[in-house]
C-alpha cells in the first residue's frame, strides 16, 4: 500500500496476537462443562480461537442452545478467563512502538468487547481505541473508520480482514498458522512475534517516506 505513513493508525487482532488467551479461555470452556453439563473439549477448543464464539460452541451444543449457551460463558467469562491469560512477547512494545511514531494503535477482535476491554485493562495495555465482534472481512468496518494503515494479526481471517479495507497486512506466526501458511494466504509481512514488530515499522514508515 503506497500510502505516507509518518504516523500511521495500526490495528492489532487480541487473541493469540496481542495476548496469550489460551490458558483463560480454556478455564472458561471448563467451568462451562460444569454449568451446562455438556462435556466440551478444552485442550482442543483452545487451538481454534480466532473466529467467533458461536462457531465453537455449535460443536458442541445443538442449535438451539446456542445463544443461551455464548450468553452463559460471556458471563462466566470476567471470573475465569481474565486473570490466567498473559500479553505476549512484545506486546506492549509494539503498542509503544506506534505511539512513539505519532501514531494510533487499535485493537480489532471478534472477542465481545468487553471481556476484550477487560483483558487489556488487567495487562495494563492501553490502545487508542477497542472494537469487538467483528471477525474476517468483518474487521474492515472497524478499521476503515480508525483510517488503519496497517492491520496485525495471527489467523488467516485477520489477512482477510485487512485486504478487505485496504491496510497492509502483518501476520504473527503465534497462532495456528505458521510463517510460511501465513505468507501463502497473502500477508504482505510475516513476523514470528510482536518483539520483531517495533524494527519492522521503523523500516515500513521510512519505505513509506522514500515513497511519497
Amino acid at each position: 500500500m503506497d500510502r505516507m505513513n509518518t504516523a500511521p493508525t495500526v490495528g492489532f487482532d487480541l487473541d493469540m496476537t496481542l495476548i496469550d488467551s489460551r490458558p483463560g479461555i480454556h478455564a472458561c470452556y471448563v467451568e462451562l462443562s460444569a454449568r451446562t453439563g455438556t462435556h466440551v473439549d478444552a485442550d482442543l477448543a483452545v487451538t481454534r480461537l480466532g473466529p467467533p464464539l458461536e462457531q465453537e460452541l455449535a460443536h458442541w451444543f445443538p442449535a438451539e442452545r446456542l445463544a443461551a449457551t455464548a450468553a452463559l460463558y460471556r458471563e462466566l467469562y470476567p471470573a475465569h478467563a481474565i486473570a490466567p491469560t498473559p500479553a505476549l512477547a512484545g506486546a506492549a512494545e509494539a503498542i509503544a512502538a506506534v505511539r512513539r511514531a505519532g501514531g494510533r494503535a487499535i485493537v480489532v477482535t471478534a472477542k465481545y468487547e468487553p471481556n476484550a476491554k477487560l483483558h487489556l485493562e488487567h495487562l495494563g495495555i492501553e490502545p487508542d481505541a477497542v472494537v469487538g465482534d467483528l471477525w474476517a472481512e468483518q474487521k474492515a468496518v472497524a478499521l476503515r473508520e480508525h483510517g488503519a494503515d496497517v492491520y496485525v494479526g495471527d489467523h488467516l481471517g485477520d489477512i482477510r480482514g485487512a485486504r478487505a479495507a485496504d491496510a497492509y497486512s502483518v501476520a504473527v506466526a503465534t497462532g495456528p498458522y505458521t510463517v510460511g501458511e501465513l505468507r501463502a494466504a497473502g500477508a504482505d509481512t510475516v513476523l514470528a512475534d510482536l518483539t520483531e514488530f517495533p524494527g519492522w515499522l521503523d523500516s515500513y514508515r521510512e519505505g513509506s517516506a522514500v515513497r511519497a
